[in-house]
C-alpha cells in the first residue's frame, strides 16, 4: 500500500470501501435464493435442491460485477488483506461436498444446509468489515432456518429460501452503511488512519 507501515487499519477501510462492507454479495445472493424459492413452488423438489446447490455459480459472479460497480474504490494490490478476503469470498464452494452428501440423503434439506454454510460464511465477516452486524445476521439465518424447519418439517424447503433471501436482504443496507460510514472517517483524516467503527 502507499503508507509505508502498512497499516492494518488503513488496510481494512480498504476492503470496506472496494466491497462496500459486503452489500453486493448480500443483494446476488438474496437475488438467487429468491428466484429459486419462487421456482421450488412449481418444479419437483429434487430439482430445485439442486438449482438451490448450485445458485451461487450465478450469485457470486454477479456479485463481483456489482461489487466493482457500488465499490467507491479498487482494493490497493499490496493490500495485506487482499488474499485473505478473496478467500473469504470463495471459502462457501468448500461447502459443496456435504450439500452433495445431504442432497443423496435428503434433497429437502439442502435449504437448512445452505442457511447453516451461510451462517459460518459470513461470520468472520464481521472481523473483516469492523461490525458485529455479521454476527447477528450469521445467528439469524442459520437459527432462524433451522426454527423455520422445526415448524414446517417437509413444507419447509422453499419457506427457509424466502426467509434466507429477505433476511439477505434486509442486511444489506446496514452493512452498505456502515461501510459508507467508514469510508467516510477514512477520508476525513487522511494523514491519520481511521478508528475503529464497529456497530
Amino acid at each position: 500500500m502507499n503508507n509505508p507501515s502498512n497499516n492494518l487499519t488503513r488496510a481494512f477501510d480498504d476492503v470496506s470501501a472496494s466491497s462496500m462492507g459486503g452489500a453486493p454479495f448480500l443483494i446476488a445472493y438474496g437475488a438467487t435464493f429468491l428466484i429459486t424459492a419462487v421456482l421450488s413452488f412449481f418444479i419437483p423438489r429434487s430439482t430445485a435442491a439442486l438449482i438451490a446447490m448450485f445458485q451461487g455459480g450465478i450469485a457470486l459472479p454477479i456479485a463481483f460485477w456489482l461489487e466493482r460497480k457500488m465499490g467507491k474504490k479498487r482494493m490497493d494490490p499490496d493490500n495485506p488483506l487482499r488474499s485473505l478476503s478473496v478467500q473469504m469470498a470463495m471459502s462457501q464452494a468448500l461447502g459443496l461436498p456435504a450439500l452433495i452428501l445431504v442432497y443423496s440423503l435428503n434433497p429437502g434439506g439442502i435449504p437448512l444446509a445452505l442457511a447453516s454454510l451461510g451462517g459460518i460464511h459470513f461470520l468472520p465477516y464481521a472481523w473483516l468489515h469492523r461490525t458485529r452486524i455479521y454476527i447477528y445476521f450469521a445467528i439469524a439465518v442459520s437459527l432462524g432456518a433451522f426454527a423455520i424447519q422445526v415448524w414446517l418439517a417437509k413444507n419447509a424447503f422453499s419457506y427457509i429460501l424466502v426467509y434466507m433471501a429477505v433476511t439477505y436482504w434486509i442486511t444489506m443496507p446496514f452493512v452498505y452503511r456502515h461501510a459508507a460510514q467508514l469510508i467516510k472517517v477514512s477520508t476525513s483524516s487522511p494523514s491519520e488512519p481511521a478508528e475503529m467503527l464497529v456497530s
